[in-house]
């Protein structure tokens, strides 16, 4: 991850406040958005997608799910940290203690046994952190390679990779490119097939993609997913078909 100073770091803290208070969910920057959509998914189709796919039939299933797991585990260091930062010191104990279980008996995080052992996965990032404490989402933003996102999750991604990814942190440049370029390609390869799911579903899929996005960070904050539910449930009364993505939304329970 390129580094920036501290006192430019603050300057983007203060511009994601103002957006966050100035700012709904609408997509004012949609023509720029939709035309990184469409170069991600040209970048997709040309690269990403071919090797996803020539990794999914050439690596075993039982080798693809230890490489996802290894990845998740090195994800939980991620997710500890900002659990501290969010003062939710209960689920940092309960994250810990899933990383320090899997690291060991599940052999570097390869075996996920830290989920038979009745310590979930959780999600946890910056950008959810910053929505915990007040600071809005700002405009909807598609990042190159990166994908869906808006101003307060932009912001999340770099300080994740910078202070607490593993990953990213790792100052090896060529191990770490590697590593990069793996877990990017283990995802997508467990990702086949959803494109065709959303063309499918969607007669938009740019504005289909948008809404999930927004929707999904929604419901991970506290009781967002309660919130989706009312004004699913407002929707429907008012004749609005229902969201896909309000539907899948997970319970306040499950953060």
């Amino acid at each position: 991850m390129p580094s920036i100073s501290f006192s430019r770091a603050g300057l983007a803290f203060a511009m994601l406040l103002l957006a966050g208070c100035s700012t709904s969910r609408t997509d004012p920057l949609e023509p720029y958005n939709r035309f990184m959509y469409s170069f991600n998914n040209k970048l997709d189709k040309v690269a990403v997608k071919p090797a996803a796919k020539v990794y999914k039939a050439v690596i075993p299933t039982p080798v693809r799910t230890g490489v996802g797991n290894f990845f998740s585990n090195l994800g939980d260091v991620v997710v500890t940290a900002n659990d501290l930062l969010q003062l939710n010191f209960v689920r940092a104990g309960q994250d810990t203690s899933r990383f320090i279980a899997n690291s060991t008996f599940g052999v570097l995080g390869i075996f996920d046994v830290a989920s038979h052992w009745d310590l979930p996965k959780h999600a946890g990032d910056f950008g959810l952190t910053l929505g915990r404490w007040g600071v809005g989402p700002g405009p909807y933003l598609v990042l190159p390679f990166f994908g869906p996102s808006d101003f307060r999750d932009a912001l999340g991604l770099y300080v994740d990779g910078a202070y607490f990814d593993p990953v990213w942190m790792d100052p090896n440049v060529p191990e770490r490119n590697s590593a990069v370029v793996l877990r990017a390609v283990d995802e997508r390869a467990r990702l086949l097939g959803v494109e065709t799911l959303i063309e499918q579903a969607a007669i938009d899929p740019y504005a289909y993609t948008r809404d999930a996005y927004l929707q999904r960070r929604q419901s991970l904050l506290p009781g967002g997913a309660r919130r989706l539910q009312q004004e699913e449930e407002e929707d429907q009364e008012g004749g609005v078909p229902p969201s896909p993505a309000t539907r899948a939304a997970p319970p306040d329970s499950a953060q």
